[in-house]
């Protein structure tokens, strides 16, 4: 069973990755809207990947959490930010194939997703080394 206080740890990890998530893709759209001068997306369409953006977060820091729990493997945390990424963008790249003539845009979507979680994956690290967020303690 389950401590209390380790959920409470996995509901801080979760929330920490979902601000960490969401504050790197705004920059990264904001920084791709203003280099392509496409209008920013406004209303639901915003609100829908706002709303991706954060849970895809959320779900990679309670993910992350329980991963790596008190091991030090860097193996375990790169293949954690690897299979969230690609997951992620290989959807993106998916969709991309309908569309030839933007698919490099799609492509570039890919990388950028394992960007995301690997911008988590340090403000976790770091949350960590610092003692503001305790790892899930192995059995």
């Amino acid at each position: 069973m389950f401590d209390p206080k380790e959920r409470i740890e996995s509901i801080k990890a979760g929330t920490l990755a979902a601000v960490s998530v969401f504050l790197t893709y705004s920059i990264v759209t904001l920084g791709n809207n203003l280099l392509s001068q496409i209008q920013i997306a406004t209303g639901f369409n915003l609100l829908v990947k706002i709303a991706i953006a954060l849970l895809s977060g959320f779900l990679f820091g309670v993910t992350y959490r329980y991963i790596i729990r008190e091991d030090r493997n860097s193996h375990l945390k790169t293949g954690a930010v690897f299979a969230f990424g690609l997951v992620r963008g290989l959807g993106q790249i998916e969709v991309g194939l309908n569309f030839p003539d933007t698919f490099w845009l799609y492509a570039l979507l890919g990388v950028e997703s394992i960007l995301l979680f690997a911008i988590a994956r340090f403000t976790l690290d770091l949350a960590i080394y610092r003692s503001w967020l305790k790892p899930f303690k192995s059995s």
